[in-house]
C-alpha cells in the first residue's frame, strides 16, 4: 500500500506489489508518503466511510474536499485487513467520493491521496 511522490515534479505512484528497490524520479529518490489520520488546516481530508448492505461509500472529508486543477483528490482506496481491495482514481472536477460493492464488509478502512496534502486514512 505504499504511495510515493516526487518532490521535484509531483509525480505520484502507488504499488500493486513493492519488492523494495529504490524508486527514482527526476534523478532523485521518491519519498514514501506517510499516512495521516487527523485533519489539520481548513480542508478536511480524513475519508468518511459508510456501509449499507454490501455497498460501501467513501467521501473525502466531513466537508467536501475541493476538486480544482491545482488541488484535488487523486485516489481513493478501500482497504480490508491492511490490503487494498479496490481503488478509484479521480480527476479535477469530479466528486471526491467513490462507491464500491463488496462481499464482506468487516475490517474496512478508506484511504485517499490529495495532490497537495498527502495520504490519509480513517
Amino acid at each position: 500500500m505504499n504511495v510515493f511522490k516526487c518532490e521535484v515534479c509531483g509525480n505520484t505512484i502507488s504499488f500493486v506489489d513493492n519488492k523494495g528497490p529504490k524508486i527514482v524520479c527526476c534523478d532523485k529518490e521518491m519519498e514514501e508518503l506517510p499516512i495521516k489520520t487527523e485533519d489539520e488546516g481548513q480542508e478536511k481530508h480524513v475519508p468518511v466511510l459508510s456501509v449499507e448492505g454490501n455497498k460501501v461509500n467513501v467521501k473525502v472529508g466531513s466537508v467536501e474536499h475541493p476538486m480544482e486543477d491545482e488541488h484535488y483528490i487523486q485516489l481513493i482506496q478501500l482497504v480490508q485487513n491492511d490490503k487494498v481491495i479496490f481503488e478509484k482514481r479521480l480527476s479535477p472536477g469530479e466528486k471526491p467520493e467513490a462507491e464500491f460493492l463488496v462481499e464482506n464488509t468487516e475490517n474496512l478502512k478508506a484511504r485517499e491521496v490529495c495532490n497537495v496534502h498527502g495520504y490519509w486514512s480513517n
